[in-house]
């Protein structure tokens, strides 16, 4: 079945152009009606980050699942996490999270949860994706089995809590100064005070949202602002998080940006030594750096590749036994504790083992060198460029080239009719060399 409504992860696009309140009130109604299943009251939880288009997609699937007899439980501003964890502990029958992620404000974007909190199936989104498109007024609710729909105030609490106790019970990071960058987003409230109650010198920034400033020049996407606010106050750490707090990019105490692969061989080296690691290794992405492969591999563990998307990951993690994955760009995904990515759980995980180390940041995640890494775009107007003789040619010769010394990889976007090619290796000048052969060649076929 062709998708026209969800991608990767939910439903994403502009504001009042894809993300309209219609389609969010049929959303409401069609999930709604997917999710009733026996007799009780039906609930559904709804968080969302801080864009000003929030209101309007909360108000309009509210309606949506009410006018189905779903009630409705309005958390405010809350992390993606967050929003699965408690759809799973307040045994509701399904969450959503309005966000977009690390998109500007003008975007938006409608993520669902089951009551396991985790990600919908593709079964059931192209069952929602059936009765969106669908007449649904014979469907709606007798008046009197209407859905209630009201705002609770606790649960900010109650994530803090579950974020805690994600460590040891009696662990504190006295003395230990943090710089929080929110990205004006949905972790501004909880963010700094759970690392203020576990004793953290905290100092806050991307945590004033106004409703356009989410993730500008602020957050995982921009962390130049976090590097220069740990150097100004000579902090111990930096912790950057997105806009809806499901991913996590950390500054050392130099300014210095440790990203998603550094921070995954960090959490797998320490459950390991701990006899935490369900499996000997670690699920990531085909963009993670070989330098993370090889450093995983003289620990004896192995990293095992998805495509793309943290999806894939939490995927391949639940099908194989896996309970550390992630990707490069943040997503860290440790499923003893979380079913999606958790900014604030890894962040904690990481500060843990710096403090048990009693190491420098630089030193603690810094595990292994990565590898040169070149990625190049080439943008295409029609056709199928890769399917090109002379492209396959090209990356034929480019792989013997590199043979044990790196690795190419080559993919057509999934949202824009864009070539990707990124090379790796240990010689820098043989990289760039094979990428651009195989970029020109691209280049040609798609001209």
């Amino acid at each position: 079945m062709t998708r026209k409504y969800f991608g990767t992860d939910g439903i994403r696009g502009r504001a009042n152009g894809v993300i309209t309140p219609e389609l969010a009130l049929r959303v409401g109604m069609a999930a709604g009606l997917v999710f009733q299943n026996g007799e009780h009251r039906h609930r559904v939880i709804i968080g969302k980050d801080t864009r000003l288009s929030g209101y309007m997609i909360e108000n309009a699937l509210v309606a949506g699942f009410t006018s189905v007899g779903m009630d409705v439980l309005l958390l405010g501003p809350m992390p993606t996490p967050a929003v699965a964890m408690l759809t799973r502990s307040m045994r509701c029958d399904l969450g959503v999270m309005i966000s977009a992620s690390h998109n500007p404000f003008d975007d938006n974007g409608i993520k669902l949860f089951g009551p396991d909190g985790y990600k919908l199936s593709d079964a059931i989104e192209e069952e929602i994706e059936a009765l969106i498109s669908g007449d649904l007024s014979a469907r709606l609710a007798k008046p009197a089995a209407i859905g209630r729909a009201k705002r609770i105030e606790s649960v900010h609490a109650r994530y803090i809590e579950f974020a805690k106790r994600t460590l040891p019970r009696n662990q504190s990071f006295d003395g230990i100064r943090v710089v929080v960058d929110c990205a004006h987003g949905a972790a501004y409230r909880v963010a700094p005070e759970a690392l203020w109650e576990l004793g953290c010198d905290v100092v806050a920034i991307g945590d004033k949202p106004d409703g356009f400033n989410i993730n500008r020049e602020v957050g995982s996407t921009a962390p130049e602002a976090l590097a220069a606010k740990v150097r100004e106050v000579r902090a111990d750490i930096g912790i950057a998080l997105d806009g809806d707090a499901d991913r996590v990019l950390i500054v050392d105490e130099k300014g210095h940006l440790v990203d998603g692969d550094q921070l995954m061989a960090v959490v797998a080296e320490s459950f390991r030594d701990d006899g935490r690691l369900a499996k000997a290794g670690v699920v990531a992405t085909v963009m993670s750096n070989l330098g993370l492969e090889r450093h995983l591999a003289s620990l004896g563990l192995s990293l095992a590749r998805t495509p793309v998307g943290d999806r894939y990951v939490l995927e391949h993690m639940r099908a194989h036994g896996y309970n550390v994955g992630g990707e490069q760009s943040g997503h860290i995904i440790l499923s003893d504790y979380s079913t999606t990515g958790d900014g604030l759980v890894a962040a904690l995980q990481v500060l843990a083992v710096v403090q048990r180390l009693g190491r420098p940041v630089s030193e603690v995640c810094h595990r292994f060198d990565p590898l040169p890494q070149i990625l190049r775009n080439v943008r295409y107007k029609s056709g199928r460029p890769l399917e090109s003789d002379d492209v396959q040619k090209a990356i034929a010769a480019a792989e013997l080239k590199l043979a044990n010394h790196g690795r190419l990889l080559i993919r057509p976007s999934g949202t824009e009719p864009v070539i990707r090619v990124m090379g790796e290796g240990d010689d820098r000048v043989l990289v760039e060399s094979v990428v651009d052969d195989v970029v020109e060649a691209v280049g040609r076929a798609a001209a």
